[in-house]
């Protein structure tokens, strides 16, 4: 069976809130949700060789991921987080640089905003692990999100400045009802496909043979060249066209 991505994500936000199973914030329609249970898939991740092997840690701003960005930052990890939107690019959190008392507050946004600078891509150490929220993502691995495409940009981003590469994993971690067995019918040439998908109670682990694209020009809106002002510049050297 498959399903759009929009007839899934409703389907998944409706599931969490009627079983009660979506955490603060709300409304979670429209947002990677937050889940009961995220605190024990970031300790799940703590786990992996491939969290034991990485130094650099690229992880998502949205509340689920957040006891993923205090880990690391208490395992003396460099965070790298790219900012809401991509606005404001992407924050350097160094642990050798933060009190270890505010690693809590230096794990929110407001508080990476803080403890963190922003860096630019081309200045970024290269990421051994990159973590995301999803709305929904298949045993095969597919990846959706809120349907703004911003994680797909951030990565094409960092693919284009070798930051990341093909063989970076890239790991979700979600609640058990968001893992679902649907193909997506209308899945995009730029729709991320994860290695290792992680709940509360398991790990499991995808090959990965899609490749990751870098920046798709053609395919990106005038709005988002706009409100992104990394973009612009990426743009205006024509070195990425």
């Amino acid at each position: 069976m498959e399903c759009t991505k929009k007839e899934i994500r409703d389907q998944i936000w409706q599931i969490l809130e009627a079983q009660k199973v979506a955490r603060f914030p709300f409304p979670i329609r429209g947002r990677i949700p937050n889940f009961v249970g995220a605190s024990e898939a970031a300790q799940r991740l703590r786990s992996t060789p491939e969290y034991h092997q990485s130094r650099v840690i690229l992880v998502n701003p949205d509340s689920p991921q957040r006891s993923v960005r205090l880990a690391a930052l208490r395992d003396g990890k460099t965070v790298i987080m790219p900012t809401p939107r991509i606005r404001s690019g992407f924050l350097l959190l160094l642990p050798e640089k933060i009190p270890e008392p505010r690693y809590s507050s230096a794990s929110t946004i407001r508080g990476a905003f803080k403890f963190s600078r922003r860096i630019h891509p081309s200045d970024l150490p290269v990421i051994d692990l990159k973590v995301m929220g999803c709305v929904v993502v298949t045993r095969s691995g597919q990846r959706i999100g809120k349907g703004e495409g911003y994680s797909e940009l951030e990565s094409a981003i960092l693919l284009e400045f070798g930051k990341l590469t093909q063989e970076t994993p890239y790991v979700t971690t979600c609640h058990e009802v968001q893992l679902i067995d649907p193909q997506i019918s209308d899945f995009e040439p730029w729709d991320l496909v994860v290695n290792m998908i992680i709940t509360p109670k398991r790990i499991l682990r995808i090959p990965n043979p899609k490749k990751r694209p870098k920046i798709l020009w053609e395919h990106l809106s005038q709005e988002k060249r706009e409100e992104i002002p990394l973009l612009q510049e990426m743009n205006k050297t024509h070195l990425f066209k």
